[in-house]
């Protein structure tokens, strides 16, 4: 990253990107389906929004946002973002999106809404670039405000208050109408009341006490970094340890676990990093980047799963935990959603190496732009604040139809659909073979047969795939193409005056992913996107 980039990122920190706590719920994918490489079969899909920017309400397939960041969830069920550059806090509830608090009051020159701060009822009050929002039991939400670089909370009641932050960009500790913070993108808030802060660009972490006295945990940073000829910039910095002498890197992300600690997404760094309250330690959770020795704002991005203190990141940002003791991570910069679990770190949703896109689809194929924040729903299914692409997406774990039999025959199923044959499917040279009629018809397909060749036709759309009767071997065939033959391990066969196909090979060539569930027996056909 060249240091015009590295200016750019920092700005894109201080206003854009946000962190954020999700409600811990039922035990996220402990008993989701894995494929034979032991990712989870998940489903990614749009929640809320059309993608296009803008500030509509209603039904949420037509609703629009500005870089929604933050979200968290209601004890209620009802979902909250901070839709960032609408300035405004909204709520998704029961299919609709409606206004929870601040106003959309004016545009400035270039047609964009202008924040501002003001307390009061929900619908007078005003927001600068709202991040990270958490909730508490009774029903408060707290708001990282981050233009105005200070916390805010909303009562069950609707009222807006400031509860720490004078609105004066510094760094500042004492009662909270005399705080001072720099750009803070996260908030999280324990049983007790106490909320803690993300600062990012004082590269601290904070705590407002339930009185409203603001403390800083960590050691301040004193790194500093040419930027320009003759122009330095202060730095965040890296050190493990005892709390009090530790040192962070643009925090950005905050998550409480079961036992009152605090997750950090340590951005700057390209870490998780872990605070143990209680003991007073902060120890490295997941990923190797480390800034101390460099001469840049930030330690470079990169991408690796695996285990946790070899894994790579690119700017993670919010966190979530779920029931079952893991961190879900939005890894913003590497387009993609990872989670944390007993000392491994696994990819849920995106690949880095795709282009950014908004596709929905099964986890690799699925395509996110920038995720900014995470929270997991009672269900135990992901929303994900999907910030250029301007949409809240879902991740869900991939469930069998409730209709298939619980019985040891060979099942067949596409997506979410059961699909019933007149004769059975069976195991055949170690391969699923199905009756070829019934899995064309309910993929579409026509079927043809060629007597000379013997070989089974199946076509739609111009693509024809060729299997041949007690031969190996799969063709795919497309209009005014001569096709090529790809060599497999089972061949179709005639039985009881049906033809038998291999359906991994077929459902592999029209771009379905297959999985094989061993404890259902059940071939599981996925359309990879849309």
């Amino acid at each position: 990253m060249n240091k015009a980039m590295k200016i750019i990122a920092l700005s894109i920190l201080a206003s854009v990107i946000a962190g954020g706590t999700g409600a811990s719920a039922a035990g996220l994918y402990a008993d989701g389906l894995r494929g034979a490489d032991h990712q989870l079969l998940l489903q990614v899909t749009t929640y809320a929004g059309t993608g296009d920017m803008g500030n509509v309400n209603g039904r949420t397939n037509a609703a629009q946002f500005r870089l929604p960041a933050g979200i968290a969830v209601k004890p209620d069920g009802a979902v909250l973002f901070s839709d960032s550059r609408n300035h405004q806090i909204r709520k998704i509830y029961s299919g609709l999106v409606t206004p929870y608090a601040g106003i959309y009051y004016e545009m400035n020159a270039k047609g964009f809404p202008i924040g501002g701060r003001l307390d009061g009822a929900s619908d007078l009050s005003l927001f600068s670039g709202p991040q990270g929002i958490a909730t508490d039991a009774q029903g408060n939400v707290y708001v990282a405000d981050t233009g105005n670089h200070s916390i805010r909370k909303i009562d069950p009641s609707g009222n807006v208050s400031t509860i720490a932050g004078d609105g004066v960009l510094g760094k500042e500790d004492g009662p909270g109408s005399k705080a001072r913070f720099n750009s803070p993108l996260d908030v999280a808030v324990a049983a007790d009341g106490t909320v803690y802060v993300a600062d990012t660009l004082n590269h601290a972490i904070r705590s407002i006490s339930p009185s409203g006295q603001v403390t800083t945990l960590n050691a301040a940073s004193v790194r500093a970094v040419e930027v320009s000829p003759g122009q330095a910039a202060p730095a965040g910095d890296f050190a493990d340890g005892a709390l009090a002498q530790a040192k962070f890197n643009e925090p950005s992300g905050l998550a409480l676990d079961g036992k009152g600690n605090l997750y950090v997404s340590d951005a700057g760094n390209q870490r998780i990093r872990y605070i143990d309250l209680q003991q007073g330690t902060v120890t490295t959770a997941a990923g190797s980047g480390k800034a101390e020795a460099l001469k840049d704002l930030y330690v470079p991005g990169g991408f690796a799963d695996g285990e946790a203190l070899n894994a790579a990141f690119n700017f993670p940002l919010g966190l979530s935990v779920t029931e079952e003791g893991g961190v879900v991570i939005a890894d913003s910069q590497n387009h993609s959603i990872r989670y944390l679990l007993d000392g491994q770190v696994s990819t849920l949703a995106g690949a880095p190496d795709q282009t950014t896109g908004e596709a929905d689809g099964i986890e690799g194929y699925a395509q996110l732009h920038r995720p900014t924040d995470v929270a997991v729903l009672e269900d135990g299914s992901l929303l994900v604040s999907d910030a250029y692409n301007n949409k809240i997406r879902q991740i869900r774990p991939f469930r069998l139809p409730a209709n298939l039999p619980d019985d040891t025959n060979v099942k067949v199923v596409l997506d979410d659909k059961w699909i019933e044959f007149d004769a059975l499917p069976e195991i055949g040279n170690g391969r699923t073979m199905v009756p070829v009629r019934a899995i064309t018809e309910a993929l579409g397909y026509n079927v043809t047969f060629d007597d000379a060749a013997r070989a089974v036709q199946l076509s739609k759309d111009g693509v024809t795939i060729e299997l041949y009767i007690d031969r190996t071997g799969v063709k795919r065939i497309e209009q005014g193409q001569a096709g090529v033959e790809k060599s497999t391990d089972a061949a179709p066969y005639i039985k009881q005056d049906r033809t038998y196909v291999p359906v991994r090979f077929f459902a592999e060539e029209i771009g379905l992913d297959v999985e094989w569930d061993s404890k259902t027996r059940t071939a599981i056909l996925r359309t990879t996107g849309k």
